[in-house]
């Protein structure tokens, strides 16, 4: 009689930088759905290739909802996504919209276009500090990180003299398995962000803040949705800064396509997106009945990981996945989501990543890495997913 085969642990897994990893690339050829066993220890099902996650994206069988939160299987150990978690299957997608709803219109269109010459200043702003510092320099913490954290603080309404505390709180907030550093964060971060509402209140004034508080009566509410906003975009502009950089560094004839024409520059973008970060970008849901997708049946109860950029290596969808390319058309990469659960930050991050990498490239024609691309190191230990530092000179 045979044993049943033990599923491949994620944990393991030191995740290259800009490659997808040998496992996830075996697991993505083995099936769309694979069972698997988290950072966390527990059981989940990966879901693997882009037509089964663009399924599962419009099923709303899948929620933040378990029978039995506390006992839930889990993707990490990190109170601040514990607490995302609801018993009730209808308050998860009630809260899901309602979520969506309050934030959609901080992020319209016209939002954006008003937005974008704030965006170029506060770059412009970053860039001159960055670059009085004098090379060799660090452009993850010098730069990115900076920069991206300068836009939310300046959308969501957090003034300059609190960004220190903020990113403080934040840090503590990502840490994985140490409850009592993430409920800190958490305080720290909820009541900066409530004290800020009751200011706002006030005196309002143009940010996402003051516009919440003529929806949301409770200042102590406006903490736990504004600080979903925070986390939810510094890492990843961030990490798609640092990357694309990395790209462009070693393609230089696509960078220098991309910064004498602006529509390849948005390609180029697009590109960046569906290819730097190779796996990794996890968003854990539940089950709230049995759902047969691809030739399994995922059960009520059980743990489904949403990979939104594993499924954009996929070889069914993308020729040659593995070649960064700024002319791919059609570029249907799935890495702000789709459907209810697309990304309504998306526009506003699009333009942040234009407009870095046209300043960066520009200003810093000479631009070029310190150490090989295989010696950047991914940050562990956090939710995060970014680099530890990226090294850079010109």
């Amino acid at each position: 009689m045979s044993t049943p085969t033990a599923p491949p642990s994620l944990k393991a897994e030191v995740p290259p930088v800009l490659r997808l990893s040998p496992l996830l690339r075996e697991l993505q050829s083995r099936a769309p759905v694979c069972k698997v066993r988290t950072p966390a220890g527990d059981e989940g099902w990966l879901v693997t290739r882009h037509a089964e996650l663009k399924q599962l994206l419009h099923d709303d069988r899948l929620a933040r909802a378990h029978t039995d939160p506390a006992n839930a299987p889990r993707y990490v150990h990190n109170p601040f996504l514990d607490l995302l978690v609801v018993d009730d299957f209808d308050l998860a997608r009630t809260l899901h919209a309602e979520m969506r709803s309050l934030f959609t219109p901080q992020f319209s269109a016209r939002r954006v276009m008003d937005l974008t010459p704030r965006v170029e200043a506060l770059a412009e702003g970053v860039l001159a500090h960055f670059v009085a510092q004098g090379p060799p320099a660090d452009l993850h913490n010098d730069f990115s990180l900076p920069f991206s954290l300068s836009v939310l603080c300046a959308l969501i309404g957090v003034p300059a003299e609190e960004q220190g505390k903020l990113i403080a709180a934040l840090t503590k907030l990502g840490e994985l398995d140490d409850s009592a550093r993430v409920r800190e964060g958490q305080d720290e971060l909820f009541g900066l962000l409530s004290g800020l509402a009751r200011r706002k209140r006030i005196t309002p004034e143009d940010d996402v803040i003051s516009r919440l508080c003529l929806k949301v009566p409770s200042d102590e509410r406006i903490g736990p949705i504004a600080s979903g906003l925070l986390f939810a975009g510094l890492d990843s502009v961030a990490s798609h800064i640092d990357l694309g950089t990395v790209l462009f560094i070693q393609h230089p004839d696509q960078l220098a396509a991309a910064l004498a024409d602006e529509k390849l520059m948005r390609g180029a973008v697009e590109e960046i997106l569906r290819s730097a970060k190779a796996g990794g970008s996890v968003l854990p849901r539940y089950a709230t009945a049995d759902v047969p997708i691809g030739d399994v049946t995922i059960r009520a109860g059980d743990l489904v990981l949403l990979d939104f950029t594993l499924v954009n290596f996929d070889r069914t969808v993308f020729d040659e996945p593995e070649l960064f390319d700024i002319r791919r058309a059609p570029n249907p990469h799935l890495t702000f989501g789709h459907g209810m659960w697309h990304c309504i930050g998306a526009p506003l991050a699009r333009v942040n990543l234009r407009t870095a990498y046209t300043l960066l490239f520009t200003r810093l024609p000479g631009l070029r890495l310190v150490r090989p691309v295989e010696e950047l190191r991914v940050l562990s230990g956090q939710l995060s997913a970014g680099l530890t530092e990226l090294p850079v000179t010109w």
